[in-house]
């Protein structure tokens, strides 16, 4: 019987669920139903009818599910609009460390959105006096105080959770959803633990409560394969996780759209669009990777890593704004939030002497917003939004069979009313908003790129969402840059949640680690991805060590199972893997400063191969002093069996080799390119190719630690295997 990937994307205004075949990833069927934040069961109630609509469409059966996952903005929205729970800290420690948790465990509140605070309660226990009734009583004052979730916070607890369990287990038995500060993380530093773990506690009650209702409509409609959830990171871990750490579901959406554009749309470097009706989110993929940062809340940073999103208020729904005569702005209201229908949406058009009777009216969208956002209002009574999809529409740009394409004589009615408000043509007029709306997502794109150091040569937008036909192109003829729509733009997030792999990370402190505290971290990220569905023999773990923070930490990704996709998918020419490579290779040299060398195809060789990755190397001269001085430098693109460039090293030297002296052949590369100097030894960035995963190895500071890894990653290969290195000086 034929298995099927089920995705849900839950977003502000409509939920989206599509199935894939899970052999082929063919999108076989779609369905859309409004967001039911209002319902009984919350959003709860719109995935279970997206999911009957889904196999009602498909007529495929509940058993024939595999893979279920559904995206979620409750953490995003709860944070933003400080809809969050009261926290009870209940802190304990024992001498000096004691007193000094005492003091920082106290967070005080927690500034979330304007005027809403998060509100937190303390309570500190003397660990030489600490038992089962002391933790109790202190239980009831806090809740007593108002507290709705308790953090369990001791320091170390790192090293020894107990005190911190027996006051999380004490706490649910009285009804109280509790967090342990060592399950947000295994680091030191216990007010960021403390803080993390607040934020986390203040989410648990409405999380767990969505979170019971998701799982309960899901089996109800005799569903049985494991219900995941999208990570901030875009991957997916079990509902289960979500019951214990809804944090870690920030940015949860834009994570499933990014996980598209890695895993469907197949992207090397660019920057992906998603375009919604109000918001647009941005995020920036180099050499196959999403690229993150430390989350913050209220000004405060967190243990948690998240993607780098940028959003910015304008999108296909967004309003222009009128002052002075001119389109002043566009956005950030639209018209989904106004509660109006798009003007290319509606039936202008075949109104008799629609043209002469549209006039445009400035109107507050919601209460307490300045009165300048334009609509068009009719004579004879209705009224509409002039939206940024209009002025696209009127302006031609979308294409025959778009999602976002209109009626286009009523997107002409429309701006044509705007046109005659400001003195010009309703062609000048939709060129003006259009204009202003790429201005605003243009900026945010470009100080991406230069916060990245991302190189405009190698970078394309990848646009997804209902709305990117709308915006996108005015965003990528202003920067001049490539454009390319996601296939199925509009339910992109919906695929991205169905591909996405599951994802665990594991930290710890660790002064000085070892080859056996690299090894066992790596075995506890194995663990803890497989606890969470993946199957074990496609588990990659990426592991990197900061020696001067003393973090070491261990990122596992691995598939729900045991299946390689690029089987089911074609295979690039060798022409075609050698032209990605030159683009890549191009932009390593314009990031250098430097100028390709001779022509097309940038004399890009092949040299190396392991039958899942090849190894392109390009070469390239820079001038100076009117030609007297010449630098000459060179890099290396890891291509995989698609055309995708997983990764591009400058300087660098690789190997292909046999797995069974895998650790032998590392041993030498490792030997030539270390440097050394009067602070030892520097180890190279270094990468390993196994079955087309690329395991970095770059985090690591000691040539031990470096092949054991390497000989882990390594063990379950045939010893005539093929697998790849790559080495580097560091910059």
């Amino acid at each position: 019987m034929a298995k099927y990937r089920i995705g849900i994307d839950v977003g502000g205004t409509f939920t989206h669920a599509v199935a894939l075949d899970a052999a082929s990833l063919e999108l076989i069927a779609q369905a859309k139903v409004p967001t039911t934040h209002a319902a009984r069961r919350g959003v709860a109630e719109g995935v279970v009818t997206a999911l009957r609509a889904l196999l009602a469409e498909s007529r495929m059966a509940a058993e024939a599910i595999s893979f279920l996952a559904y995206s979620t903005t409750q953490v995003t929205n709860a944070l933003l609009e400080g809809d969050v729970s009261p926290v009870g800290i209940l802190a304990t420690g024992s001498g000096l460390e004691g007193r000094r948790a005492a003091r920082q465990t106290q967070v005080g509140e927690i500034a979330l959105a304007p005027g809403r605070q998060l509100r937190t309660f303390h309570t500190f226990l003397d660990g030489e006096t600490l038992d089962e009734a002391s933790v109790c009583r202190a239980l009831v004052e806090l809740r007593e105080k108002g507290a709705e979730a308790i953090v369990a916070a001791e320091a170390f607890s790192v090293d020894d959770p107990a005190r911190e369990q027996m006051v999380m287990s004490l706490a649910r038995e009285t009804g109280l959803p509790a967090t342990g500060t060592h399950e947000i993380s295994g680091r030191y530093g216990l007010r960021m633990r403390t803080r993390t773990a607040v934020i986390n506690a203040s989410l648990l009650p409405k999380a767990i409560a969505t979170a019971d209702l998701t799982e309960e409509a899901v089996r109800e409609i005799g569903i049985e394969a494991p219900l995941m959830v999208v990570r901030s990171d875009g991957g997916v871990m079990r509902v289960d996780d979500m019951r214990r750490r809804p944090l870690l579901t920030l940015l949860s959406g834009p994570a499933a759209g990014v996980a598209a554009a890695l895993m469907y749309v197949r992207v090397s470097d660019g920057v992906f669009v998603e375009v919604g009706g109000t918001s647009t989110d941005i995020t920036a993929i180099q050499h196959g990777r999403a690229l993150l940062r430390t989350a913050e809340v209220g000004g405060h940073r967190l243990f948690l890593r998240t993607l780098d999103v940028r959003t910015v208020g304008v999108a296909g729904g967004s309003m222009p704004r009128l002052r002075g005569g001119t389109v002043a702005d566009v956005g950030p209201r639209s018209a989904h939030l106004a509660g109006l229908a798009y003007a290319c949406f509606s039936d202008l058009s075949q109104a008799a002497g629609a043209e002469e009777d549209a006039h445009i009216e400035p109107v507050a969208p919601v209460a307490g917003d300045p009165s300048d956002y334009a609509v068009v209002e009719m004579d004879g009574g209705g009224r509409t939004a002039v939206t940024v999809t209009c002025a696209a529409n009127t302006a031609g740009q979308v294409p025959e069979g778009d999602f976002a394409r209109g009626d286009a004589g009523s997107a002409r009615i429309a701006l044509a009313a705007l046109g005659k408000r400001l003195g010009r043509s309703g062609e000048e007029a939709a060129d003006s908003v259009l204009a202003i709306a790429a201005g605003k997502a243009g900026r945010v794109i470009e100080d991406l790129l230069e916060d990245r150091r991302m190189s405009r040569a190698a970078t394309e937008l990848i646009a997804g969402g209902g709305g990117a036909s709308a915006l996108a192109p005015a965003v990528a003829k202003k920067l001049g840059l490539p454009l390319r729509v996601a296939p199925n733009a509009p339910v992109v997030s919906a695929i991205g949640t169905a591909l996405a792999v599951v994802r665990d990370v594991v930290e710890r402190t660790v002064p000085d680690a070892a080859e056996a505290d690299v090894l066992q971290i790596r075995k506890e990220a194995v663990e803890a991805a497989a606890r969470s569905g993946a199957d074990p023999s496609s588990i990659t773990v990426d592991i990197e060590y900061d020696a001067r923070s003393a973090v070491l930490r261990a990122v596992a990704t691995g598939h729900t199972e045991l299946r390689e996709r690029d089987l089911s998918q074609r295979e690039a020419s060798d022409q075609e893997r050698r032209s990605a490579a030159a683009k890549s290779l191009r932009a390593a040299a314009e990031a250098d400063g430097a100028r390709p060398a001779g022509e097309s195809p940038f004399g890009v060789e092949l040299v190396a191969d392991s039958g899942s990755l090849q190894a392109y190397r390009g070469a390239w001269e820079r001038k100076a002093l009117l030609g007297l001085i010449k630098r000459r430098g060179q890099a290396v693109a890891l291509v995989d069996r698609r055309g995708v460039v997983r990764l591009t090293v400058p300087g660098a030297l690789v190997r292909a080799s046999d797995a069974g002296r895998a650790r032998e052949a590392l041993a030498d590369l490792l030997e030539e390119s270390t440097r050394y100097g009067d602070a030892g030894a520097q180890l190279p960035r270094l990468f390993l190719g196994v079955r087309g995963r690329i395991v970095d190895l770059s985090g690591l500071v000691r040539a031990d630690q470096v092949l054991s890894l390497a000989e882990a990653e390594t063990a379950g290969l045939a010893p005539d295997e093929r697998v790849m290195m790559v080495a580097a000086p560091l910059a």
